[in-house]
């Protein structure tokens, strides 16, 4: 009858420990608190509101919205993130069964040949023993009291959840990357065009100059400068389509594929490509939205349970090992009732003198310090990316404007420049100056406003973006 209760006894022992584990020596863990101020310094109006627009919403020029999904199909960064956060559930699937024992079948046979003086029974002892055990069995369960293979398995699983949340960092970039490689492509589309129109009127001017010339009104510094004037904007054009072709062949590597050529129909170039404003919320709420603040985090507390693994590894380890079943030494009788066996093999393991285990501790004490500080410095970063956003904001809008004043008095300026210089009241000097003025602040215009764009877009970044698994094509998601 006592052994009989044994096998059960061992049962009971095994499901003892389960809800022993529940005790853990990892320190009780506490958020940092934030390293920054409590509001930016520049102030959206609609500061308060947390919720922001989906990528969809957000990006208005359907051409655009046509490549960003094909990036988050085909970009081979954003797949290897996927793999990763894949790699990242398995390994915590392998730490998480540590805290189950490893029940399988099992059966062995041995067939010994032993000489004549090594018999059990002498001489006349058969030579040949035969053995023959099968049954269920449970190999080197650790009874998990203080809690090790507990935090081991927190700490896989919150990294798991850091993957997780780089994966959707890496989403993020590659939807800003994708606006900003596209409008630093449509950008030098729109300074090609502006150079086309310049270069037409600069024709114009060397035409009139040479007719000027040819019956000895102009000067030959007339004519030069003029022939000058034509040549630049020339050289500027073969420039923008070096541009334009480099701009083409990063688009390309981002979305992973050649840029297809039956894409929707894109907005004009401009602020109407963006949704005009974006509410920027409060400090605070960064640490719930941006998914690098939130890894950041999970690797914080990740730390934090191995200290608790460390700990526990200054207590004893004890393991079980077990086997129930039969055993017989005649393979057609294995399975009678009279040949039922068991074993059970407890093991206990008490460290004495060794100094890794210290060293371990400190070394985990050491990483949860460096996580505190990736985390404050997560925060930090974040706060500074907002708020230079906000203050791109504040001010891109009012410096477009003056611009646009200023473009409209450069061209003022060169009709009366022109005019002088048909009437002979002043030199082809007046007219170079007046359109290198224009031309100057055309393209300043343009180029301003491709940054106006490109900081909206690191602002929504910068926010932690508005996008959902639902927005995603189905190969992402």
């Amino acid at each position: 009858m006592m052994n009989r209760r044994l096998p059960a006894r061992a049962l009971a022992i095994s499901a003892l420990s389960l809800a022993l584990g529940a005790c853990s020596l990892a320190p009780t863990y506490h958020r940092p608190q934030a390293p920054i101020p409590d509001r930016f310094p520049v102030v959206a109006a609609e500061a308060g509101q947390a919720e922001l627009p989906s990528w969809r919403d957000f990006f208005r020029d359907p051409r655009l919205q046509a490549l960003v999904e094909l990036a988050l199909k085909n970009n081979r960064d954003l797949r290897i993130a996927v793999d990763r956060v894949e790699e990242a559930r398995a390994q915590f699937g392998i730490v998480q069964s540590d805290r189950l024992p490893t029940i399988g079948a099992m059966g062995s046979g041995q067939i010994t040949r032993a000489p004549a003086d090594m018999r059990n029974g002498g001489a006349d002892a058969s030579s040949v023993s035969r053995s023959y055990t099968a049954g269920v069995g449970m190999t080197a369960f650790e009874l998990d009291f203080f809690g090790r293979v507990r935090n081991l398995s927190e700490a896989a699983y919150q990294s798991y959840l850091s993957t997780d949340q780089a994966r959707r960092t890496v989403q993020l970039g590659l939807i800003a990357q994708t606006a900003e490689a596209y409008f630093r492509l449509r950008s030098a589309q729109v300074l090609h065009g502006l150079m086309e129109q310049t270069l037409e009127a600069r024709k114009g001017t060397l035409d009139l100059v040479q007719s000027r010339f040819d019956v000895g009104v102009a000067s030959d510094l007339d004519l030069a400068q003029a022939q000058a004037q034509y040549d630049t904007v020339r050289a500027d054009q073969i420039a923008t389509e070096r541009a334009m072709a480099q701009a083409g062949n990063a688009l390309q590597l981002i979305l992973g594929m050649p840029v297809p050529d039956d894409l929707p129909e894109p907005l004009p170039f401009g602020r109407e490509q963006l949704l005009p404003s974006l509410p920027a919320g409060l400090p605070s709420q960064l640490l719930e939205r941006r998914p690098d603040i939130v890894g950041a985090e999970h690797d914080l507390m990740a730390a934090n349970a191995q200290i608790g693994a460390a700990r526990a590894a200054f207590f004893p380890r004890i393991s079980l090992t077990g086997l129930l079943g039969f055993a017989s030494p005649d393979l057609d009788a294995l399975f009678g009732g009279s040949h039922r066996y068991w074993q059970f093999s407890p093991q206990i393991q008490m460290p004495l003198f060794s100094g890794g285990i210290k060293g371990n501790l400190d070394l985990a004490k050491a990483r949860s310090n460096i996580a505190v500080s990736a985390y404050e410095k997560a925060i930090q970063t974040a706060f500074r990316e907002v708020a230079d956003g906000l203050a791109g904001e504040a001010t891109y809008s009012r410096q477009l404007d003056a611009l646009r004043a200023t473009e409209e008095s450069a061209l003022r300026a060169l009709k009366l420049a022109q005019i002088r210089y048909e009437t002979g009241v002043d030199s082809f000097l007046q007219v170079q100056s007046a359109q290198i003025a224009l031309y100057g602040v055309q393209q300043q215009f343009i180029l301003l406003g491709t940054d106006a764009l490109f900081n909206r877009v690191e602002l929504y970044k910068a926010l932690g973006g508005g996008w959902s698994a639902d927005d995603l094509p189905e190969e992402a998601a």
